[in-house]
């Protein structure tokens, strides 16, 4: 299974917030996803990022890659 560590947004209009999620490479943006491993606001002022760690470093030990928005975030 090849996996990746992105950001799905869920937040209204001109008010973003972001699930960190774990996802098929092939699944579109907001579509199918196998497990939610944080959040991300970037709204507040700085912003916040909550991430289930042991979930965080499972995911990657077994080869998920991370999205280029995720490894901005510098989880870790």
């Amino acid at each position: 299974m090849a996996a990746t560590i992105r950001l799905t947004r869920i937040g209204k209009k001109k008010q973003p917030f972001y699930r960190i999620v774990v996802c098929e490479r092939a699944s579109k943006q907001n579509g199918a996803f196998i497990e939610t491993i944080g959040t991300y606001n970037p709204l507040t002022s700085p912003a916040t990022v909550v991430v289930k760690k042991d979930r965080y470093v499972y995911w990657t030990g077994v080869g998920a890659i991370l999205s280029d928005g995720v490894a901005k975030l510098k989880i870790a």
